[in-house]
């Protein structure tokens, strides 16, 4: 049996070493991450059940949840890296990389699937080079799937960078993520 080499895990608690030590050395980090995670724990690691505020507010300010961060979040917090983890897997709403330039939904629910969402998710795939929860090749979109915009009298229907487009046929879809990349959608 060969040794193998020791290696940290999710599961590795950095509660044993947190609190205030951990935020100390954190804050006095080089890496910018680090650094604006230390400041906002500062901020809010008092408040009763601070996890969640913390965590909408790294991501706000760094654009996603790097992994550096979950480690200065657990030790502060006094919680073991993977039930951090746990919660930015667990909500949707959460990431652990910046997101993508555009962000692209196609609605899923029936009464767009009835009136052609099949297709239209299909030639968004193909479109993008990528499949539903993922980012394209470039970086440029990510794709999700949404479960009603609310548009169900004119679908298929999507929602580009927060703006909801109804009627859309994959021509439409093709129109819309050319001027999205143009800047002028």
């Amino acid at each position: 049996m060969q040794p193998r080499e020791a290696t940290s895990d999710l599961a590795s608690s950095g509660g044993a070493r947190g609190g205030q030590m951990a935020l100390d050395a954190a804050q006095a980090s080089p890496a910018p991450a680090i650094a604006a995670t230390a400041r906002i724990l500062s901020r809010l690691k008092d408040l009763p059940g601070p996890l969640l505020p913390v965590l909408h507010a790294v991501q706000h300010e760094l654009g996603c949840i790097p992994a550096s961060a979950v480690q200065t979040i657990a030790e502060a917090l006094n919680l073991s890296r993977a039930e951090v983890h746990g919660v930015i897997t667990f909500y949707p709403h959460f990431r652990s990389e910046p997101p993508a330039s555009h962000k692209l939904e196609v609605c899923r629910a029936e009464s767009c699937q009835a009136m052609g969402g099949e297709r239209l998710a299909d030639h968004a795939r193909a479109a993008l080079g990528c499949d539903f929860h993922a980012h394209s090749a470039d970086g440029n979109f990510s794709l999700e799937p949404v479960y009603c915009l609310g548009l169900c009298a004119q679908s298929p229907a999507v929602m580009l960078d927060g703006r909801p487009v109804a009627r859309v046929t994959p021509e439409k879809l093709d129109r819309l993520l050319a001027r999205a990349l143009e800047g002028t959608s």
